[in-house]
């Protein structure tokens, strides 16, 4: 199996954990808890921010001090935007379950400390069609850079059944603004129905990376580097979650070249990105 690949390490409990560390970066962590209602998750952020997306599920919340009550409600990531909350550095979080709850905590580096703790409502977030034809999907931007943080982007995609996405290919893995951004990414992978599978390929240039994987439902994919493709299978429509950071929280790719005709074609015009 690729070693960007991570599948989920069981269906209850803290079945995906990334780290700087385990992923040999610097930026991003990831980790994706399935819990039962009744079940607490908790945790300090220390000197890394955090976003709580509620993927699928209801919980109740505490953070920073303060009782927000239960959030949550959509239960499947396929139907409707997802309640968040951004938590600061040096702060203490806690959810339990009242529902079946599919929770991610993205994290990144905190760099200030002087952002407020807040809750992330459906209805505060943009949602927009990106894409035509064969290479449309949904985007929901749940932390874009024109809302506050240190570091963290958080973006969710939905890419109807035999969909190109993050299409043409582009790449954000050079420190050189205003042309490119370093940011590290992660993908977490949904499918429905969930016995679906879907492609990714991570590659450079020079292909000295050059990985292509089968996705299917949980799995995680890291991109330190590199374009980043995706697509799905006739027949399944494909969720996923992007957590992004580095040195500058600013999202500036650089398209394949190879493939920057397909910006042209009527089909694909505003096809990049995402």
């Amino acid at each position: 199996m690729s070693r960007l690949k991570i599948r989920p390490s069981g269906s209850h409990g803290l079945v995906t954990h990334v780290t700087p560390q385990s992923a040999g970066w610097r930026y991003v962590g990831f980790d994706l808890h399935r819990l039962k209602a009744g079940e607490t998750v908790s945790a300090l952020t220390e000197d890394r921010e955090a976003c709580l997306v509620f993927v699928t599920g209801k919980g109740a919340v505490a953070a920073g001090g303060q009782v927000l009550g239960e959030l949550g409600g959509r239960m499947s990531p396929f139907e409707g935007k997802p309640w968040s909350v951004y938590i600061p550095q040096d702060s203490d979080w806690a959810v339990t379950a009242t529902t079946d709850l599919e929770l991610a905590v993205c994290t990144a580096p905190g760099l200030n400390g002087g952002l407020p703790l807040r809750v992330i409502a459906p209805d505060d977030l943009g949602q927009e069609i990106r894409g035509k034809g064969s290479n449309t999907r949904h985007v929901t931007n749940i932390l874009p850079e024109g809302e506050p943080a240190d570091s963290l982007l958080v973006v969710e995609v939905i890419t109807p059944a035999g969909n190109t996405s993050s299409y043409p290919p582009h790449k954000h893995d050079q420190d050189n603004l205003p042309q490119e951004s370093y940011l590290e990414e992660t993908y977490y992978h949904r499918l429905n129905p969930p016995q679906g599978f879907g492609f990714q390929r991570v590659y450079t240039d020079d292909r000295s990376l050059d990985e292509a994987m089968a996705i299917e439902d949980g799995d995680v994919v890291l991109v330190p580097k590199g374009y980043h493709p995706c697509a799905t299978c006739h027949g399944y429509d494909l969720y996923y979650l992007n957590v992004m950071a580095g040195p500058k929280r600013t999202w500036k790719f650089h398209n394949a070249a190879e493939h920057e005709w397909l910006l042209k074609e009527t089909s694909f015009s505003g096809a990049a990105q995402r």
